[in-house]
């Protein structure tokens, strides 16, 4: 398994967000746009998989493309995909995949967690809605919270 992954947000400009991931093998950037609800998205496939779903997913629209984030859990693992589709609608299977990683579970809900406390600390949820054009995802960031704080073994603290 992989040592860690790190996720951060920026918001690029109104509507706009940009989304890297990297761990210790590789780097991606993804781009994100206000007209779907990725952040709440993306949060609320984390929070399935915390909760014992073996498969979710999320999808970041990028007009026209798209961002699909495939999510597997067995266990305390999980596998994470990230598939370039030209057109959101499209199938899997017409998508590049251009990440892809192995990590624990918990390791997974520390880095998502991680990344939107970054967010909030950076921005401040007013100005994250003047720039993104919705509100903070605060009831998703904090069900997962609620759900990795519920779920996670004494080890893992």
């Amino acid at each position: 398994m992989t040592s860690g992954m790190r996720i951060t947000w920026t918001l690029t400009g109104s509507g706009w967000a940009d989304c890297s991931l990297e761990d210790h093998r590789a780097r991606v950037e993804l781009t994100a746009s206000y007209i779907s609800n990725a952040p709440e998205e993306f949060l609320t496939a984390v929070a399935r998989l915390i909760a014992g779903e073996a498969e979710t997913r999320a999808q970041f629209e990028a007009e026209p493309t798209a961002y699909r984030w495939i999510f597997y859990r067995e266990g305390e693992d999980t596998w994470i995909r990230v598939l370039a589709l030209r057109d959101g609608s499209d199938h899997d299977n017409k998508g590049t995949e251009i990440w892809s990683s192995q990590l624990g579970i918990h390791q997974l809900a520390r880095a998502v967690i991680r990344c939107f406390d970054e967010v909030a600390q950076s921005y401040g949820e007013s100005r994250y809605r003047g720039k993104w054009g919705e509100h903070f995802p605060r009831t998703e960031l904090e069900a997962l919270r609620h759900l990795w704080r519920t779920h996670r073994h004494p080890q893992d603290t």
